[in-house]
């Protein structure tokens, strides 16, 4: 792992993904611990973003690194017309390792092809979000105490979804079954389902998920993305599709956690928070550990 660059989770065996959790563990422990003190971390951050960004420098911040980035294109030189591979070759020479969000399928890897430090990929359009699948896979962990032959209820945005398409990979690696909820016009596309039936694993679409909820081990709900709409009229009309409920919950499984990468807009209803099964705002914590543990490795200061 170390100078390795994570672009895809598919880039982690199960053997690494399962050393990256058990280190998030002892950050968790012990979040701060002064190892990147010599070490400049750049953030480059093409598309708006809260919990990722800031849980990243959360991470370099307690482990005494130093941050250079922006957190918007308009205080960077893409607005002058720079390519991105000027600007990955340029701070690579300042930076020891670079994490990159771009709403362009592909950057990520791209970057990764150009750079002379490793690359970690924040998220790149609607293809992956690597970290925050560790980061859910941590949570899953902690929650139920395995991850082994669970169920897991997808719901929401599945065609755009990137952290739906990494963390479906990944839980490949655990033989979980699938339940997957979301308007026609948002379903998982084909090549995930082409994925799933070449691993042998077991998936369901349904139109709604009232009915078998009673069935979920993890809840996983998704945001209807607007920045992914052309047609804003497509999105009114999908945006409140599912809106979960607190009485939605009566009859589910006591280990039955509820995840959401964040931001929520109307999806889960505000009375769902209180709920002990209401798992997202520490699924967001949690990714400070789980960063912390994915610079470490590929920084080699962890083995």
């Amino acid at each position: 792992m170390k100078n390795k660059s994570l672009i895809s989770i598919n880039d982690y065996t199960k053997e690494e993904i399962l050393r990256v959790l058990d280190l998030a563990g002892d950050f968790e422990k012990n979040p701060s611990q002064i190892l990147l003190a010599d070490k400049v971390i750049a953030t480059l951050f093409f598309e708006p973003s809260t919990r990722t960004r800031l849980s990243f420098e959360s991470a370099v911040n307690r482990l005494g690194g130093k941050i250079i980035g922006f957190s918007d294109t308009a205080s960077s030189s893409s607005t002058k017309g720079e390519t991105l591979k000027d600007t990955i070759k340029t701070v690579s020479n300042y930076s020891d390792l670079i994490i990159m969000r771009h709403p362009i399928e592909g950057s990520a890897r791209y970057a990764s092809e150009v750079a002379s430090v490793p690359v970690v990929n924040a998220g790149d359009g609607a293809n992956q979000h690597p970290t925050q699948t560790l980061l859910d896979l941590y949570s899953i962990q902690k929650t139920q105490g395995s991850l082994e032959n669970l169920n897991l209820f997808i719901v929401g945005d599945l065609k755009y979804g990137r952290t739906v398409h990494s963390l479906l990979m990944a839980m490949a690696l655990f033989r979980a079954t699938y339940y997957f909820i979301s308007p026609p016009e948002l379903k998982i596309p084909q090549e995930y389902k082409l994925f799933l039936d070449q691993h042998g694993l077991k998936y369901y679409e349904l139109s709604d998920f009232k009915e078998s909820i009673s069935e979920a081990d993890i809840l996983y709900v998704t945001r209807i993305q607007k920045e992914r709409f052309s047609d804003p009229i497509e999105y009114e009309k999908t945006k409140n599709a599912y809106v979960l409920r607190n009485k939605m919950l009566q009859n589910t499984r006591s280990n039955l956690r509820i995840l959401h990468p964040l931001p929520r807009v109307s999806e889960i209803d505000t009375d769902v928070d209180d709920n002990e099964k209401a798992y997202y705002f520490t699924q967001a914590l949690n990714g400070v550990y789980t960063r912390q543990a994915i610079l470490s490795l590929i920084l080699g200061l962890k083995n």
